[in-house]
C-alpha cells in the first residue's frame, strides 16, 4: 500500500515573493516588503488582574498590556492589546508549545486560549519611506509623535482590516492581515511603493 502523500506547507503569499522583491526600492526613499510566514499566533482572553492572568504572565515573562495599542516583548514572545480581557501572542516558538503553555496557565478559570496562526499571515513594510506608504491608505495618524515603536493598533490599509504594530523607527511595520486578504494587501503595498523609485518632486 502506497504511504500517503503530505501536502507541503505554502504560505498565502508564496506566488508574490519575486515581485514583492522586485518592488524593493533603495536609497533615501526606499522601503521593502516581504512576508514573514508561519508565525505563531495565539488569541488569548483572561480577566486583567486575577490569578489566571498572573500565571499567564509568569508563563510568558512579560506582563499583559493594560492600553490600547500597548505591546510588550519578551524573549521569542511579543503580546499586543486586542481588547480590555484580549490579546494576541505573537511567538517565534512552536505554536502547538505556546498554545499548550498558555492553556495550561489558564487552567480551568474563565478565559480561553486559542491558535490562530493560519488565521493571518504577516508583512513586513520598512525603510525610509514606508510610512509613506502606509499613509496612502491607513486612517491612523502614523506620526512619531503619536505612533513609534511597540504601539499596535486594529486598523485598515487601503480596504483590509489590519492589525498593524511598529516595530522599530526604521521605521519597520508588521501588519497582520486575514490570510484571504493577503494577496490583495500585497498588491496594494506594491503598487504604493512604486512611486519612490522616481525623484522626489518638490
Amino acid at each position: 500500500m502506497a504511504e500517503p502523500t503530505i501536502a507541503a506547507r505554502v504560505s498565502p503569499l508564496a506566488h508574490l515573493q519575486e515581485r514583492m522583491r522586485a518592488a524593493t526600492v533603495t536609497g533615501a526613499r526606499g522601503v521593502t516588503l516581504t512576508e514573514w510566514p508561519f508565525l505563531t499566533m495565539v488569541d488569548l482572553r483572561v480577566a486583567p488582574g486575577s490569578e489566571a492572568a498572573d500565571r499567564i504572565e509568569k508563563t510568558l515573562a512579560a506582563p499583559l498590556p493594560r492600553e490600547c495599542g500597548d505591546t510588550t516583548t519578551s524573549g521569542p514572545h511579543t503580546v499586543l492589546w486586542l481588547g480590555p480581557d484580549e490579546w494576541l501572542v505573537v511567538s517565534q516558538a512552536e505554536a502547538t508549545a505556546v498554545a499548550a503553555e498558555l492553556g495550561e496557565a489558564l487552567g480551568a478559570d474563565p478565559g480561553s486560549v486559542v491558535d490562530v496562526s493560519a488565521n493571518r499571515t504577516t508583512l513586513e513594510l520598512s525603510g525610509p519611506a514606508a510610512r509613506q506608504v502606509l499613509e496612502k491608505g491607513c486612517p491612523l495618524d502614523l506620526h512619531p509623535r503619536v505612533f513609534g515603536p511597540g504601539r499596535a493598533v486594529s486598523t485598515t490599509v487601503g480596504p483590509v482590516a489590519v492589525l498593524l504594530w511598529q516595530v522599530d523607527d526604521t521605521p519597520t511595520y508588521r501588519l497582520f492581515p486575514r490570510s484571504s486578504f493577503a494577496d490583495y494587501l500585497a498588491r496594494w503595498l506594491v503598487d504604493a511603493m512604486s512611486e519612490y523609485r522616481g525623484p522626489e518632486v518638490a
